[in-house]
């Protein structure tokens, strides 16, 4: 889990002056301190831990997952799957435990909108990058 993101003040500056900044996307690049020094070391930095971190730490208000399907599902690819539009941090937290999710590819981002609101974020929204634009779309997570 990454504990810290090195370049935030640029992308915070960025931010402040208009720019949409797309970061973090690869995870970043793992480090160590030593003797005052960063010094490459072997490890994964899930890229939705470590953009959940890097909004925090600029203090962004919301946080947008994007992913190729306009909403979380709950029972996804099945009959029963059900779109949630609204998902509160206990909802989400609830159905995690119980495997709702499934260890694959939603699982990591429902852990990073639960550490950005937890944290104080107001509200992550997980949609499709295509449905961005459109308010109708995305689950919302909050508090």
């Amino acid at each position: 889990k990454p504990l810290d993101i090195l370049n935030k003040r640029i992308v915070k500056g960025l931010v402040e002056n208009g720019v949409i900044v797309i970061a973090a996307g690869g995870g970043g690049i793992p480090v160590a301190r030593e003797n005052n020094q960063f010094i490459p070391i072997e490890a994964v930095i899930d890229k939705d831990s470590a953009s959940s971190l890097l909004a925090r730490q600029i203090g962004a208000s919301e946080y947008y997952i994007l992913t190729d399907v306009p909403y979380v599902y709950i029972n996804y690819a099945t009959p029963e799957q059900q779109a949630l539009e609204f998902l509160t941090k206990a909802d989400a937290e609830r159905y995690l435990k119980s495997g709702m999710f499934g260890e694959g590819n939603m699982s990591p981002k429902i852990r990073a909108a639960i550490e950005f609101v937890e944290y104080g974020g107001q509200k992550s929204i997980i949609t499709e990058a295509t449905k961005l634009e459109d308010k109708s779309y995305g689950t919302k997570l909050t508090l």
